[in-house]
């Protein structure tokens, strides 16, 4: 666990990526007519996940949306958009995948559209001035409650970044531990079988009296 010196610590480096360096997860692509395009991200567990999507409109074709995790679960799917929002969670840690998918007749010169896709994960989908209304908050209440928000997202961050490393030190420990038992069996495999073929071939010269 992280001290309360190493919680401050990071308070602060995350005060200063956030005020040096904005974030923004909004991204624009062009989708080609019959084509669909898919983007992947990670969530973590009991993590919340909003979009907002807005397509150009190019009359008679149409643009369908579907989010799926790593096993194929529909987590959120409409048809025919043109503007709107989405959301969806997961208990697990897990891997989505964002599909935009254009359908246009085979009668219709299509055309190319444009998508913009905004996706935010965790705290960065909360509304902060709605909670210091709600709550009654002070200006550097919020502040303080978006930074302490934030200091616990970062926590989180670096346990599972520690998590996977051990995860992954398991993983090469064991696959080593493999690789040396296989390669043990190989070489005694190759031993047996160099001293059975000196004694096969030693009984066979003293049977034909060569020896």
């Amino acid at each position: 666990m992280f001290s309360a010196t190493d919680r401050m610590m990071l308070v602060m480096l995350a005060v200063l990526v956030v005020s040096t360096f904005p974030r923004t997860n909004a991204i624009m692509f062009r989708l080609g007519p019959n084509t669909q395009k898919c983007l992947r991200d990670e969530m973590q567990g009991n993590q919340i996940v909003a979009g907002e999507y807005e397509i150009t409109n190019a009359p008679g074709q149409k643009i369908d949306y579907v989010v799926r995790d790593t096993k194929g679960h529909i987590m959120a799917q409409k048809d025919d958009i043109s503007k709107g929002k989405f959301s969806f969670t997961s208990e697990v840690y897990d891997t989505f995948e964002i599909c935009f998918i254009s359908h246009v007749p085979p009668t219709h010169r299509g055309i190319d559209q444009e998508v913009l896709l905004d996706v935010k994960k965790g705290i960065e989908t909360k509304s902060y001035e709605g909670i210091g209304e709600a709550a009654k908050l002070k200006p550097l209440e919020v502040d303080l409650k978006r930074l302490e928000d934030l200091s616990d997202a970062i926590v989180q961050d670096f346990a599972l970044m520690r998590k996977r490393e051990e995860e992954m030190r398991d993983t090469n420990e064991s696959t080593n531990s493999r690789v040396l038992f296989f390669s043990i069996f190989s070489m005694s495999c190759l031993l047996g079988l160099a001293t059975w073929q000196v004694l096969y071939l030693r009984r066979y010269f003293i049977a034909k009296k060569l020896i």
